[in-house]
Formats: C-alpha cells, structure tokens, sequence
C-alpha cells in the first residue's frame, strides 16, 4: 500500500492506494461516530457490499443502492439518499461511505454536504476514472439536462480507498473511459508522465497491476498538489478540466450516459489541442502525438459528427468557466503545460468546432 496526503489544513485527508485495502486499512478508526450509511449503485453492490459491511462489524450500517448510470445523477436520486437517512434516523456523527465510480461518488458526497449542514464522507473509488480523478478534490454534485454538475459543492471527503484490485474487474470500454484522465494528467502539468503512459499504454490496456498502481499513484499524486495550491478552482485548479468544457457539451447534446464521461473527455482534449495548434501554441508533431496516444488508449479523438458548431456554442455558454458572457478554455502551451484563457480568436475555435462537423443529407 501507498499513502498520499491532500493538504488543505484542517480539511486535509489520506489517500490509500494499493491492493485489498479492505483487509489493510482500518476503515473503522477513520469514522467517529455510530452510524455509517453505505451508498452505492446496483452494479456494485453484489460485488463488493457485503465485503465492506464485514468491515464495521461494531457500527449502525444502512445502505442505499442506487440504479447505475449517469443518466441518474439527478436531485431525484440525491433526495432517496436523504430519504435513507431520515428514515434510519441517521445524526449528525454518520458518515456516509461512496461505493462506487464518479457519479456514485459525487451524488455521495454532495448528500454528506447537504445533510445536517455536513457529515463526514469517504470515498471508496470502483473505476479507474473515479480513483484517479472525481473521487479527490471534493467536487460534489448532480447534473440538471441544461448542463452537467452545474449542482453541487465543494466538499472534502474524510479519506479515499482506491484499491486497484477492483480495476481487473472493469469492462475495457470503462477502463479506456478512465485512462482518459490519466493521460490528461501527462498533457496539463507531467510531460515525462505522458512519456511514460506511451511507453507503458499496452500493459494499461491489460490491466496490468503494476502499470495501474503506478498510474493511479502518479495521478493522485499530481492531482492533490493541484488541489492543495488551489481548492476552490479561482487559479490553476482550472487547468484539470483540460477537455471538459467540450466534454461536457457533447454529453449534454448526447443524452448523460451515452458517451462514457472519459470518453467525452478524449474527444474534448483532442479539440483542445486541436485549437491550441491552429493558435500556434502545440506543434503539430505534438498535435500527432495527442491523436496517437488517445487511439492507443481506445478513446475517441473527434466528437460526434453530427454536433453542429452552432450547437457546440450553445451548449459551452453554460459551463461554469464563461465568465462575463466569454467563453474560458483549458488549452496547452505544449505538452505538459496548460492554460485556462479566453484570448483566442473566435473563428479559430469556429475551425475546431468544424473540423469533425458532418451535415446530414436532407431526407427523400
């Protein structure tokens, strides 16, 4: 096992990474209260449930089991945790236990946030995405059909598990959507990190255990110095969202759930750097090289073809970076080095919102 530490003061919090966590980390001494409310979702459940309840064999332990899917990342279902914790009458020393990927995750801690004005949370990551990114940092919230986690808080949770043995277990299409965020963490801030995610993409591929640690490790690693310089996303925080601004539009426009959030990502990042290139910022070798080690990963590197350049505007005026009606974008300098800014031309970004842009034949 490896330990990392996110250092916000008195919000600071361990992160626990390796193997079998729950037979290695004393899960029961980090809750102080009596009461703990498991919430988790109906694909994880049968899995590994029973397992964490074996764990807190001297506590009060409810559980919530939610449907799976960002489709439903909804207030609907925030209020059936809160219905759980009413009805279990639930005080103000629970603590609420995150059993699942992202949306499980930040729905978890959103209802932690919310409930009694705040009780502890912790997070135990199921999927490489979640390990690597949404579970540290204490973003928190719920998507709205206008936008995606356009509802939430900033709400630290008390620890994070990520026990990589659980990755074996991930459909391939889950994996890939995960290593999008690994890979992002090479592109925004660790160019010898990218260098060593190409050279090491077909064990990641593979679930090998050692190449998984290491990437896990590495990405929380960056993450929570990100994080410990910038909690609340007024500065460089911002610069972990490389993608997701066009990301985020495309899962709008899809329907939540249809492309995987990492996938969405993927695209989003080659858009990025596409427009990053047409500034004059990442080269084009470099440009090759973000398209090369995307497709390595399995991801896709263009948008959906039918997303309208029209369509793509609308949707990114609501994203929470506009700032004074301007569209703020993470872009790379190079790779290894991001910048949040609105200083580009508009017909540039135009270029990169066509370049994929395919108009449907009229009908008859």
């Amino acid at each position: 096992m490896r330990q990392l530490r996110v250092e916000l003061g008195a919000r600071s919090y361990p992160i626990y990474i390796g193997e079998k966590l729950f037979k290695t980390v004393d899960l029961q001494s980090l809750i102080s209260g009596k009461q703990v409310m498991i919430v988790t979702n109906e694909t994880v459940a049968p899995l590994y449930l029973d397992a964490l309840k074996r764990q807190l064999p001297d506590l009060q332990v409810d559980e919530v089991i939610l449907p799976d899917g960002e489709s439903f990342k909804t207030l609907e279902n925030l209020n059936s945790i809160f219905d759980a914790l009413l009805q279990m009458r639930h005080n103000r020393t629970t603590t609420l236990i995150a059993l699942g990927g992202g949306v499980v995750g930040d729905m978890t801690g959103f209802a932690a946030a919310s409930y009694q004005r705040g009780v502890d949370f912790i997070q135990i990551p199921t999927t490489l995405l979640s390990q690597v990114d949404s579970s540290v940092g204490g973003k928190t919230g719920v998507n709205h059909p206008l936008g995606k986690n356009m509802i939430g808080a900033f709400y630290q949770p008390k620890a994070v598990l990520a026990d990589t043995s659980i990755l074996r277990s991930l459909p391939a299409r889950e994996l890939a959507a995960g290593l999008a965020e690994v890979i992002k963490y090479g592109f925004i801030y660790d160019e010898a990190f990218l260098s060593w995610i190409e050279a090491n993409i077909d064990a990641l591929n593979a679930c090998d255990s050692k190449a998984l640690a290491e990437a896990v490790y590495r990405s929380c690693e960056i993450k929570a110095e990100v994080v410990a310089q910038d909690e609340r996303e007024g500065g460089i925080r911002a610069i972990l969202n490389l993608g997701h601004t066009f990301g985020h539009a495309i899962e709008t426009d899809q329907g939540y759930g249809t492309w995987l959030h990492g996938e969405a990502v993927g695209a989003g990042m080659w858009m990025a750097a596409d427009l990053s290139n047409r500034i004059g910022w990442v080269s084009d070798d470099e440009l090759l090289r973000v398209e090369a080690v995307l497709k390595a990963a399995h991801l896709p590197c263009k948008p959906p073809a039918s997303m309208s350049p029209a369509r793509f505007r609308e949707l990114m005026s609501v994203d929470k970076k506009v700032l004074n009606g301007k569209i703020r974008l993470v872009l790379l300098k190079q790779l290894g080095e991001a910048i949040v800014t609105e200083d580009f031309a508009s017909e540039l970004l135009d270029q990169t919102l066509e370049a994929n842009y395919t108009v449907e034949p009229a009908v008859g």
